[in-house]
Formats: C-alpha cells, sequence, structure tokens
C-alpha cells in the first residue's frame, strides 16, 4: 500500500512538474503564430510586451494571455493607433497546443481588459481599419489561407472590461463614442445556428457637425440573440434596454450582406408616462427623477429599416409624443405644465441627405407663463436648414425654481418673444446675412448676466430688439453693473451665430453713459502658491485686471459725462471705440481733464498674459500743476513740471504694458513727447533742485525766468527719459538745458547760461568801466551746471569762478593792450611835432643832433612810465602806490 502511494505521489509530482515545464517549451511556438500572422497578413504594426502560458490555472484547459498588445496604422494613417489593449486572454482545449502548425487552434473563451478601438474615414474617403493585406498572387493566397488557419473560434464565453470604442467620419462630420464599456455574452453553439446571451453598459455620445445630440448618456442592454451563422443574420429575441432611465423594448435582426448591412428593428418604450421623457435628459441636467410626480403621458417609438452602405442608410420613423404633461421637483417651488411635445425623424428615401426633424410642437408653462416653439430642421448631415417660431413669455428666474438646473451664473429676467427666423447653418458661419430671414421682436427686462469676464453682473433693466431679413435693431438698451450705468442702441448683424454658435458678436453701437468706472469691469484672478516647508498649498489673489471681452467684434460711438479711471475723473468722455480679438482701437477719442482737453487714437488689448497699449496722446491747456502731480506718468517724465503755474501743451507717443489696475508700466513704456509750455510762473519753494541752482547762481532769481512758448523735446525708454537741448531765458542770459533722468529720477542734465560780464561781480565791472568800451560791455563767458544727483536730493556743481577768472585775465589783456596802443599814438604825435619842428629850421649840425637824441629818449621813457602806473592799477594797489611814488622821485 505505501508503495502504492508512492508510485501516486511520484506521478502526480510528476505530472505537475510538466504541467510546469510545458508552457515554457510551447510559449514560443504561440509567439511564432502570432508573428508570422501579423507580418504576412496586416498592414500594420503589431506588437506586445509578452505572451504567457498557464496549464495550472485553468486546468483541464490552457490560458494564453498576451499583455500591452498594440496595433499601430501604416499611411495614410501613419503613426495612429488602431487599437490596444492592457491584456487580451484566451482558453481552449489542453490538447490543442500539441497540434502541428499546419492544424487551427480552437479558442473557446475571449477576455480582454481596457480595449480601446479606434475606427477612423478621413476626408478622402480611406478608412484606418482596412489593414489585412491583399493577396497578388495564388501562391500568396494559399499562404495567406494557411496562416489565417491558424485560429478558429468556438467560443462559449467572452467578455470586454472597461474598454472603450470611438468611430469617426471626416467626411460628414460625425463622430460616435462608447466609453466605460462593460460587455459579456455567453451561448450555446450547435452548428451553424447558435443562442448568445449578452449583457452591456457604456456611455454614449453622438456629434454631428458641431451639435452634440448625445451627451455620455448611459445606455444598458440585456439581449437574447440567435445567432445564423451560416446566413451571418443576427435577431433579437427578448430585449431590454436604457437610454438613462428611458426603458425600451425592441425586436428585428441585423443581417450581413456583401453591399453592408441589412437592418430591420422596431422599437418603444413600454411606460409610456412623463417621466420617460425626463428620463432622456441626462443626469447631469436632471438629478432624482425617480421622485419627480408626472402627469400626462410621453410615447417613443420608432422603426429602422434599410441597407447600411456607403451609399445608402436605413429609412427612418421615429416619433416623440406627449399631451397635457407636467411635471413636479419636489424639492422646488414650482412645476411645470400643459407641457406638449411632437418630434420625428425621418427618412424615407435611404438617402442619408433627405433626413430631417420636425419639432411640430414644444409648449409649456410655468405660472402664468405661456411659451411656444416649433422648428424644422431639414439637410441637417450637409448644410443644415433650419425654420423656427418662438412666442411667450418666459420669466428666466423660474427655471431654475421649477427645474433643478445648476448654472455657474445667475440667470434672472422676463423675456418676451415674437419671432420667426430661417436660415442655413453657412449662413451663420460665414455671416452672409442675407440668407438669415428673421422676422419679429424679442424684449428682455430684468435680466442679470454674470461671467468669468467681468467683475461685476451687468444688470439690464430693459432691452428690445427688432428683426428684420439680414439685420437685428437694438432699439434700447438700459444697464447698470456696479457704480456704471450705460444705455446703447445699434444694429447686430449676427445675433444668431452669437447665441447659436462660437461667433463672435458683431455690430455697431452708440453707448451713453453718465458714470462709466473701469474698475467695475475687472475680474480678480487667484494664483496657488506652494510652501516647501510644510507642503502647504496656499491661495492668494493676484490684482485686478480688466478683459476685453473675446466675444466682441463691434464698433461703439462712446459719449460718457464721467469716466473714472483709477484716481481720475475724465469728463465729457467722447470718440470710437473699435473693439476686436480683445484689443480696443481708440479713433478720435476726447475728454476734458485738468482744466483742458485730452484727445487719444491708439490701441489697447488684454489678449497676451499682460495688457499692452500703444496710443497717441494730444493734451491741450493743460493745468500744468496738477496734472504733474496727478498723474503717474506725467510725473515720470518731467518731475520738475509740477512748479511750473498755467498751461501746456503737448503731444506723446507712447506704448508699453499695462498693470494690473490698467495703468501704464513705466518699467516698459517707450516713446517720445514734445511739449510747448504756456506760462510764465514758477514757484521754486517746493523744488530742492531750483533752490539748490539758486544758491550757486546768485546772480539769477528763478522765480523772473521766461518760460513763455518754451518747446521741450523729449524722448525715453527703458525707464530713461532723454531731453534734447532746448533753450529758455533770465533776463538777457540765454540758457541751454539737456540731459537725461530715470523715472527713478536720478538726473544727469547740464545747463549752460551765457552770462554777459556785468553780472559777474563789481571786479570785473570796475575793469570794464576802465576799459570804456561798448563792445567789452557785451561780453558774455559760458556758465556750466552739472546737475545730478535726484529731483529731492540734487547735486550741483557749476565752473562760475573759473569763468569769472578767465573773464578777469581776458579784460586785462584788453585794458594792457589798449593803454599800449595809447602810448604809441602818444609816441607818434610826439615824433610827428619835431619832425614838423626841424622841417621850419632846415640848419643842422652836431649840437642839434645830440639834442634831439636826448629829447626822443625823454619822450620814450614818459611812455613807458605811463603804462606801468596803469598796470600798476589794475594789478593792485600796493604797486600802484609804489609807482607813483617812484614817479614823483623821478620827476
Amino acid at each position: 500500500m505505501k508503495k502504492l502511494l508512492k508510485i501516486i505521489g511520484i506521478i502526480a509530482v510528476l505530472f505537475l512538474a510538466i504541467l510546469i515545464a510545458i508552457p515554457f517549451v510551447l510559449e514560443s511556438k504561440i509567439d511564432s503564430i502570432v508573428q508570422n500572422y501579423a507580418d504576412e497578413n496586416l498592414n500594420a504594426d503589431l506588437s506586445f510586451d509578452d505572451i504567457s502560458l498557464s496549464l495550472i490555472s485553468s486546468f483541464p484547459k490552457a490560458s494564453i494571455s498576451v499583455d500591452n498588445l498594440k496595433i499601430i496604422n501604416r499611411a495614410p494613417f501613419e503613426g495612429e493607433t488602431l487599437a490596444t489593449a492592457q491584456s487580451l486572454s484566451f482558453e481552449m482545449g489542453m490538447m490543442q497546443l500539441l497540434n502541428g502548425t499546419d492544424t487551427p487552434l480552437e479558442v473557446n473563451e475571449i477576455i480582454a481588459n481596457e480595449l480601446l478601438l479606434v475606427i477612423k474615414t478621413n476626408n478622402t474617403g480611406a478608412v484606418n481599419y482596412d489593414i489585412v493585406k491583399e493577396s497578388t498572387t495564388p501562391e500568396s493566397t494559399t499562404t495567406a489561407s494557411e496562416s489565417t488557419a491558424s485560429f478558429s473560434f468556438d467560443i462559449e464565453h467572452y467578455e470586454l472590461n472597461n474598454s472603450a470604442f470611438t468611430y469617426i467620419d471626416d467626411t460628414s462630420n460625425m463622430a460616435f463614442y462608447l466609453t466605460e464599456i462593460n460587455h459579456f455574452g455567453t451561448g450555446i453553439f450547435s452548428g451553424n445556428t447558435s443562442e448568445l446571451d449578452t449583457e452591456t453598459e457604456a456611455h454614449v455620445s453622438f456629434v454631428m457637425d458641431s451639435t452634440a445630440y448625445l451627451s455620455n448618456n448611459t445606455v444598458k442592454l440585456d439581449a437574447l440573440i440567435d445567432l445564423d451563422l451560416d446566413q451571418q443574420k443576427y435577431t433579437f429575441k427578448e430585449n431590454k434596454a436604457f437610454i438613462n432611465a428611458l426603458p425600451l423594448e425592441f425586436d428585428g435582426y441585423i443581417q450581413l450582406v456583401e453591399a453592408g448591412q441589412q437592418i430591420d428593428l422596431s422599437f418603444k418604450n413600454p411606460g409610456a408616462t412623463f417621466k420617460d421623457f425626463l428620463a432622456l435628459i441626462p443626469e447631469a441636467y436632471a438629478k432624482d427623477v425617480a421622485d419627480v410626480s408626472t402627469t400626462g403621458n410621453f410615447t417613443v417609438n420608432g422603426i429602422v429599416k434599410g441597407l447600411v452602405s456607403e451609399e445608402t442608410i436605413p429609412t427612418l420613423d421615429i416619433n416623440l409624443l406627449s399631451e397635457n404633461a407636467s411635471f413636479k421637483f419636489p424639492q422646488l417651488p414650482k412645476s411645470v405644465k400643459n407641457i406638449g411635445i411632437d418630434v420625428s425623424i425621418k427618412n424615407s428615401t435611404g438617402n442619408v441627405d433627405d433626413t430631417f426633424v420636425n419639432i411640430d410642437k414644444f409648449n409649456f408653462q410655468i405660472d402664468e407663463d405661456l411659451f411656444k416653439a416649433k422648428a424644422s430642421l431639414k439637410n441637417v448631415t450637409k448644410n443644415m436648414l433650419v425654420a423656427a417660431q418662438l412666442e411667450g413669455v418666459l420669466n428666466l428666474g423660474h427655471l431654475s425654481q421649477a427645474y433643478p438646473i445648476e448654472l455657474e451664473n445667475e440667470l434672472s429676467g422676463i423675456l418676451k418673444a415674437n419671432m420667426s427666423t430661417s436660415f442655413d447653418m453657412e449662413a451663420i458661419e460665414t455671416n452672409a446675412y442675407q440668407r438669415i430671414k428673421s422676422t419679429g421682436e424679442i424684449g428682455l427686462s430684468d435680466f442679470v448676466f454674470s461671467s468669468e469676464e467681468i467683475l461685476n453682473p451687468i444688470q439690464i433693466n430693459s432691452a428690445n430688439l427688432t428683426f428684420k431679413p439680414g439685420t437685428v435693431s437694438l432699439n434700447s438698451f438700459d444697464a447698470y453693473t456696479g457704480n456704471s450705468d450705460f444705455s446703447a442702441t445699434g444694429t447686430i448683424n449676427n445675433l444668431l451665430g452669437f447665441m447659436l454658435s462660437d461667433k463672435n458678436l458683431k455690430g455697431n453701437f452708440s453707448l451713453n453713459s453718465n458714470t462709466f468706472a473701469l474698475s467695475d469691469f475687472m475680474t480678480e484672478e487667484t494664483t496657488t502658491q506652494e510652501t516647501s516647508e510644510n507642503n502647504t498649498t496656499t491661495t492668494s489673489a493676484n490684482a485686478e485686471a480688466l478683459k476685453i471681452p473675446a466675444f466682441l467684434d463691434c464698433t461703439i460711438s462712446a459719449n460718457a459725462k464721467t469716466v473714472v479711471y483709477d484716481n481720475l475723473n475724465l469728463k465729457n468722455v467722447k470718440g470710437q471705440l473699435v473693439i476686436k480679438d480683445q484689443t480696443a482701437r481708440l479713433e478720435n477719442m476726447t475728454t476734458d481733464i485738468f482744466n483742458g482737453q485730452l484727445g487719444i487714437t491708439g490701441n489697447v488689448s488684454t489678449k497676451g498674459e499682460k495688457p499692452t497699449f500703444d496710443v497717441q496722446l494730444g493734451m491741450e491747456n493743460f493745468d500744468i500743476s496738477q496734472s504733474f502731480s496727478d498723474l503717474e506718468m506725467l510725473k515720470a517724465l518731467a518731475p520738475i513740471a509740477k512748479v511750473l503755474q498755467g498751461k501746456f501743451n503737448s503731444t506723446i507717443d507712447i506704448s508699453g504694458y499695462l498693470d494690473d489696475s490698467f495703468a501704464p508700466d513705466l518699467s516698459t513704456i517707450s516713446g517720445s513727447a514734445l511739449a510747448k509750455i504756456l506760462t510764465d510762473e514758477i514757484n521754486t519753494s517746493n523744488s530742492p533742485l531750483l533752490t539748490s541752482l539758486d544758491s550757486k547762481l546768485d546772480f539769477i532769481d528763478l522765480e523772473g525766468l521766461n518760460l513763455k512758448d518754451i518747446v521741450a523735446n523729449l524722448s525715453f525708454k527703458n525707464g530713461n527719459v532723454a531731453v534734447k537741448p532746448f533753450t529758455l531765458s533770465y533776463k538777457d542770459i540765454p540758457i541751454e538745458i539737456s540731459g537725461s533722468h530715470s523715472f527713478s529720477n536720478t538726473m544727469n542734465y547740464n545747463a549752460v547760461l551765457q552770462v554777459p560780464a556785468k553780472y559777474l561781480g563789481r571786479d570785473v565791472n570796475q575793469l570794464i568801466g576802465k576799459i570804456n568800451d561798448s563792445e567789452v560791455s557785451n561780453l558774455s563767458i559760458p556758465v556750466t551746471a552739472n546737475i545730478g544727483g535726484t529731483f529731492s536730493s540734487p547735486n550741483v556743481q557749476t565752473d562760475l569762478a573759473s569763468g569769472v577768472t578767465n573773464l578777469t585775465k581776458q579784460l586785462i589783456e584788453i585794458e594792457k593792450q589798449k593803454l599800449i596802443d595809447q602810448g604809441k599814438d602818444k609816441v607818434k604825435n610826439l615824433l610827428s611835432g619835431l619832425t614838423n619842428g626841424n622841417n621850419k629850421d632846415t640848419k643842422t649840425d652836431s649840437t642839434a643832433t645830440a639834442t634831439e637824441t636826448t629829447e626822443d629818449q625823454t619822450t620814450k621813457d614818459k611812455v613807458k612810465e605811463g603804462v606801468s602806473n596803469i598796470l600798476g592799477g589794475l594789478l593792485g594797489g600796493s604797486k600802484k602806490t609804489t609807482t607813483a611814488q617812484d614817479s614823483t622821485k623821478t620827476n
């Protein structure tokens, strides 16, 4: 007995070892089969991480698993993914693994986890799933046949877990998505006929021509399907489906034929209550439908019958109908009653272009407000034709009190409508206004509009629109937000394009306002910052920033009595704004400010991360003191100007960034300015710079400067202001000023004064008096004042002392030369007299000659003595006294 047990144990261990060892031997065989099939038959790149074989976990069957399978397309879908799967597993009889390579494997079970399949048709009609190579020769056909025979399927069970399917057709601008698919099927397969029991859950979305007809709707399907594999016909027997919470029953069949798929299906909702209609609405917009009390009926039924091929679709006859229905959510105060719905979707030809939707009735009432609408949609797959009529009154605030709508922004107001419209979608997209036929009127009152793009909600007191073919007239518009009020009239070119698509609002408007505060239209942005020390995240609010609404594409003629901008009150603002692409073009904008008038032309844009501006400013009769004290930009350009009293004119070309308060960021601005001073009054008491200049130049009283009609030309960039040379005067002293300063008030200026000699002190004036020459009296010297430091703490250096010294030397030289010239004249006269005397007495002898020589020498000595006396007087009192005494002694 012990020996028998020992033998059995050895056999069991041996069998177990064989089961463990077999996968290692056979995995390469399976790998080669898959790779050979892909290489020989697929025009695509197939890859996978691993293929594993297990005999123990699935005993007495074998299990094969493929991990991270990928199929990547080649041209014309180069690099695009056709399919991926996290894992694919196959189960088959263990003996199948011992078959030769020419014998197909019979697969009994397939399980796919996270299978993602993307089917696509591009604009040329090519499809990405056409990846099977075409046979070119009989030999290759045989080879392919043999290769494809490597697998056969006798499936008893299959699963799709957490998978997705996408179908995109660019030729018809259509997309169909199935996500979160969980599906399994089991069946009894006998010969060519089988019965398959399936369960399916998924989310479905369907978009055509940018219109979402289904948006993440939940679908469920429990179906018992007869499979006629010989005829490739699949018949639905016992079926129950759900779209959201709407139950549907259907029957019919789908059969694969050579031209496509032949479909004959009919469906209806079994309950036929109005609660079924609410169940059609996506769950995100219809919560707690199960607790809603309803009255009235709702039926949905349809027939889909015909051939699905490249040229045709099945005929359609789908209808939704409800009469005298109502509903009320238990948590809301109001009910919706007198609901009437009559909608049909039809196609009687099988041509996709002949599909149309009729909304013959869509009526409802909340309290006493009755609203009616009807519409028709034709040519839905191409350039859709729309005709609609709206009539009735709707209190927008009641919508959220009757239906649990989750609104991002507050909604309130009374809408009154009586209009009809017809258009095609291409006309909306291309702004072909002549093809938009709208007539009637819409009124809005007490409407509140809020958006992330604006800081404060806009309260529209009243608005009235009149529709005519090709245009919409804004007859009245009265609104306010924050402290701002405004009214408008005008025309709107594409109201339907703005409402029905992503088009901007285009039009021409006249805007009037008593008070318009820019701060009322600012938004507050928040930033998140992470603190590394404790790994906590903090949120802080940035300064407010004004944004020009991106949806505006219009021209506005503005007239505002007061515009509040930062700390400035602009009066009588008039001009034109052309707004497009988050940029406002200001044309001929004028305003009264600082007791003068300001003209503005240029651009302001908020499209980028930081707002920018590029404008030309014209200032006329500005109050100097007030404007240079209150306007930061002017204060930075010319800080010294605030000491002036009076008016000035200026033109400024300037560009740069705006800060969060919509004021110029001085560190970024550049441009040029030309200013003309219209004053001759100056107050130096509050200017350290002028006080310092006064102390250095005691011959000037700066309050007496003549500033009338002074023109200053300056340029600025990178935080520095360069002033081109300009000249002003004090009495008969011209002063040329040039240099630069920074916006931080660091100065580097030169003031060159052409100072007449008479202003340079008593000694200089005495010299001028002795010289007694008109030309000398008009003599002047340049005196340069080098100005550094800052405006509040200036550093002034002058070359006045050296200038006076040089002038003194110049005057002495002039006087010296003058005296020398005077001495020469005396000598000449003396010699002339002597010559004349000798002419009278022509008698000469040696005595006479000696006498003449002696007299000549005496004359020269007297001239020399005279010059010495004069120079002594100029060069110092002591020398003058000494020379005089010597002269006396000599005499």
